[in-house]
């Protein structure tokens, strides 16, 4: 079985401001077809520093019931030391979500590279603040 690339994402809201704006995006790439979340793990720290985490099997039964429309396949792939590791840098009264995202859409031609006897040099996600930095950069020395 060939896989998609898979990104870990890791999003903190601060103040535990979580709103369900990003459930309806994410609903809409897996009812597409787009993307699979293969693990997602929430993590909570309160006003002390005090740490709990939850993967998605131990939230409560209402949390369960909004994020079971995604399809998580729990596969347990985010480790205790990424857990451990962005639990530390998580401001107090803040929450963060991390997962894991398969990109369904390039299935095929992972395949297709495979199929070609490809090897992959680079395959490396370019941040959209450093894209957008970098294009600042060229319009200011080009207007100049």
């Amino acid at each position: 079985m060939t896989l998609g690339p898979i990104d870990f994402l890791a999003l903190e809201f601060p103040g535990n401001k979580f709103n369900g704006e990003i459930l309806v995006n994410l609903l809409d790439l897996v009812q597409a077809g787009t993307i699979r979340i293969i693990d997602l793990v929430v993590i909570v720290k309160d006003r002390e520093g005090n740490v709990a985490v939850r993967e998605l099997k131990e939230l409560d039964p209402d949390n369960i019931r909004i994020l079971d429309p995604l399809k998580v396949e729990v596969t347990s792939m985010i480790t205790r030391n990424d857990i451990d590791g962005f639990a530390a840098e998580l401001a107090n009264s803040s929450a963060a979500g991390l997962l894991l995202i398969e990109n369904l859409w390039a299935v095929k031609t992972k395949q297709a590279m495979l199929d070609a006897n490809a090897r992959v040099l680079l395959f490396e996600r370019i941040p959209h603040e450093v894209v957008e930095e970098n294009l600042m950069e060229i319009a200011a020395i080009a207007s100049s």
